[in-house]
């Protein structure tokens, strides 16, 4: 297995798995050549090169919007199967593997056609639908979540879990990175983050939620960049630090436990590390499949989930939440084992290892 194609696009979601997935398959084998296919105005044609990973570009569009834009998708979804295929001529890969995103589906599509081997990465519980309309082109479907495997045929789904869960299991951190940030290392640390981008509702919120000291908890907010005047209401707060962006993987073994989104990546990396959560599903996403996500953790007893809507009436309700979860040290670590019993922390060797399968290799 030394060629591998990798189709991803559109998200974060999609892209930082699968970044993580190739990162360790080069450190598995440094002759690994890797190819990752994506959108050539999307997110990955910039993260993709800068990660260090060939790219190729095609251009496809969501099956979204009026019924004439739907059609104009269709139609460069099919025109974009002849160049995947042409890609795939000139780079020979052993196997491609599909991370979601409309991009990936004229990439298995064409691999298919080619007797090439394909494996299909799920990330959510509710399975996207370039993954739907793609599943009969693999050969193994790997899931996150058990209920995404009920979406697709029984014979082809292996509940392996997200690489990036790999990745954050593995972070040592980095103590100066804590010290920098002035956060005292006798108190409990609760990060409080809303995607890359931050949430300008949540942060709204977070501002009424922590109006006052929370007994033997310290904050740090991340904001989100272009959201730091947020963070303006915390000034002269010892116990709350804003800041608009922080290395997750260098500040997760200082932590106590987050309050964030229930997006694929971050549900991953919580429960491979064991982090404790109040989940505040973002209403915004395809298929309310935040909230499902979170569901699951909340029916493990490894998160607390509220919805951002109920905040919106009452913000007191997460300040009440914060007070009985992070400030019982019982429940607090109760959650911790079961986030940890969620979690999949060989994610990203468990799938090299079906692939080497894939390509005809042997365990």
């Amino acid at each position: 297995m030394k060629r591998i194609c990798i189709a991803a696009g559109g998200t974060g979601g999609h892209i930082y798995p699968a970044l993580a997935l190739a990162q360790s398959a080069m450190e598995q084998d440094p002759d690994t050549r890797i190819l990752f296919i994506g959108n050539a105005d999307r997110m990955e044609a910039r993260i993709v090169p800068e990660a260090g990973f060939d790219f190729a570009a095609l251009d496809t569009h969501g099956l979204e919007g009026s019924l004439l834009d739907k059609v104009k998708a269709a139609i460069s979804l099919m025109r974009a199967i002849p160049k995947a295929g042409a890609i795939l001529d000139e780079f020979r890969p052993d196997i491609v593997v599909g991370f979601g995103g409309y991009v990936s589906a004229p990439v298995l599509r064409a691999a298919h056609a080619r007797h090439i081997p394909v494996m299909m990465h799920e990330q959510n519980s509710i399975a996207g639908k370039a993954n739907k309309v793609t599943a009969g082109c693999a050969d193994e479907i790997v899931t996150c979540y058990e209920k995404a495997g009920e979406q697709f045929p029984a014979r082809k789904v292996k509940l392996l879990g997200n690489p990036r869960g790999s990745v954050a299991a593995s972070a040592v951190g980095d103590r100066q990175v804590l010290e920098s940030l002035g956060l005292d290392p006798s108190k409990k640390t609760i990060l409080v983050m809303m995607g890359s981008l931050g949430s300008t509702t949540m942060n709204d919120i977070m501002q009424q939620v922590l109006d006052r000291p929370v007994e033997g908890l310290q904050f740090l907010f991340v904001t989100g960049r272009g959201n730091e005047d947020a963070g303006r209401a915390f000034e002269g707060r010892p116990d709350v630090k804003v800041v608009p962006y922080v290395d997750t993987l260098a500040i997760y073994p200082f932590i106590s436990g987050m309050i964030c989104r229930a997006g694929a990546t971050t549900i991953a990396e919580l429960t491979a590390r064991g982090i404790p959560a109040i989940l505040v599903p973002s209403p915004y996403v395809a298929g309310n499949h935040q909230f499902y996500n979170a569901s699951v953790l909340k029916d493990a007893g490894a998160a607390q989930l509220v919805e951002e809507k109920t905040l919106l009436e009452n913000p007191e309700v997460l300040r009440d939440t914060i007070r009985g979860f992070f400030g019982s040290p019982m429940i607090l670590e109760s959650a911790a084992t079961n986030a940890a019993r969620l979690g999949k922390p060989q994610a990203a060797a468990d799938m090299l290892q079906d692939m080497r399968i894939l390509c005809g290799g042997s365990r």
